[in-house]
């Protein structure tokens, strides 16, 4: 199965260059140039791993991090920035990016984080889904423990 991408950057021709390694490597490459239109991108699709840029004009990448995980926690963002500060970067891990790599990076690198950021999508989506199959089983435990208690004997 082939990864699905979306890889924002406000310099076009990194931009380009990088979807096109990526799609040469098998990936469904998505590519915008703003923050803004990333979010209208993210809302609509489905995508294994989001690769943003720190530094964007507007609305930077942690602003962008942030809306992105609000709205969507099983997101797999991987900040890439030219301008990488400590600061900066353990921001972004908190914010909740799973990596945080700098400007230029190795392809190969980068290829290799977001077959990982697949991986990590599908197991938290496979969580979610067993949680929500289990219906209301976790709201009535209790009075099933409080019924398995009725033993003669217990004054429970």
């Amino acid at each position: 199965m082939s990864e699905r991408v979306l890889l924002i950057d406000d310099e076009e021709d990194f931009l380009e260059t990088l979807a096109e390694r990526m799609r040469n490597r098998g990936m469904e490459v998505s590519t915008c140039t703003s923050a803004l239109d990333a979010l209208a991108r993210v809302e609509e699709g489905s995508f294994d791993a989001i690769v943003l840029d720190l530094m964007m004009p507007g609305m930077d990448g942690l602003q962008a991090l942030r809306i992105m995980k609000e709205k969507k926690p099983e997101l797999q963002v991987i900040l890439l920035t030219g301008h990488a500060t400590v600061q900066k970067g353990v921001e972004a891990i908190k914010l909740g990016a799973s990596e945080f790599l700098e400007k230029p990076t190795d392809v190969d690198v980068l290829a290799e984080k977001i077959k990982k950021a697949q991986a990590r999508k599908m197991i938290l989506v496979e969580n979610r889904r067993k949680k929500k199959s289990r219906g209301s089983w976790p709201t009535n435990r209790g009075r099933f423990l409080l019924e398995a208690l009725k033993i003669p004997g217990n004054r429970r």
